[in-house]
């Protein structure tokens, strides 16, 4: 009991750590980024489990860190995620570089980018490519987006397909202080993505946006994943529901 108090306390304590230095970051870089007409956000997340496109990587905790500069329909973005407690031998650390540029239209947009994943604790990596559209002005917001995996499966690729649906929508609760109840739901189809046959996941989340000043939010949040057909069959992909939870600190400029 002592222990694991401990390690609770150690990644509160270094939770709050990062947050203020990265809080002081954005504040000293606000003036220079908004004269060159560039908007940069940031996030910092914690969740019980690391569950991804319905494969459960990592069954700790996980810290996961995130930060993008955005101009002129380009977006540069870094995105870490690190196993806090290392009770199980998943060594899930991910560090991924995504560059992505998005043209807007008058209800909807159209994205295209390409992901590299780099995984340090097991020396292998991945690429990604992906084309998307989004339609935020109608209702439930929907998006589809298709991904192809062309990394080598010797390497650590995923060599395989991935398209998404998913939906959204924002309900106020307190409109005063902008607090609202955000729902939302995805169905993925996996086609020998990390497995050798065609798969797919539902995955349903509920969760809260609590403005805490102009430019920072806080979401928690509960999902429920749920991996089926050849993700979910023991002799392929051989993953298991779960509820996992969590808390993310946004900022944005």
């Amino acid at each position: 009991m002592k222990m694991l108090f401990a390690k609770t306390m150690a990644l509160a304590i270094g939770f709050m750590l990062v947050s203020v230095t990265f809080l002081g970051a954005a504040w000293a870089g606000e003036t220079l980024l908004s004269e060159l007409d560039i908007e940069a956000s940031g996030s910092l997340d914690v969740y019980n489990r690391y569950v991804w496109r319905g494969f459960t990587l990592d069954t700790d905790p996980v810290v996961q860190p995130g930060f993008s500069l955005s101009g002129y329909g380009v977006t540069a973005s870094f995105w870490g995620s690190w196993d806090a407690d290392n009770n199980d031998a998943s060594n899930s650390d991910e560090v991924d570089f995504v560059v992505d540029y998005t043209k807007e239209f008058d209800d909807f947009s159209v994205s295209l980018g390409h992901t590299y994943y780099d995984f340090p604790g097991s020396s292998l990596y991945s690429r990604e490519f992906y084309l998307g559209i989004a339609m935020s002005d109608f209702p439930l917001s929907p998006s589809l987006t298709y991904y192809h995996d062309y990394g080598d499966e010797d390497n650590g690729g995923g060599d395989g397909d991935y398209a998404v649906l998913s939906l959204s929508q924002g309900f106020d609760l307190v409109e005063e202080y902008g607090i609202t109840l955000d729902l939302g739901a995805s169905v993925g189809y996996n086609h020998e993505l990390f497995i050798t046959g065609d798969g797919g996941d539902f995955l349903g989340s509920i969760g809260l946006t609590v403005p805490l000043t102009e430019n920072l939010t806080m979401c928690p949040s509960v999902n429920y994943a749920v991996p089926f057909s050849d993700l979910s069959d023991s002799n392929d992909g051989n993953q298991d529901n779960r509820f996992y939870a969590g808390v993310s600190l946004g900022y944005s400029f």
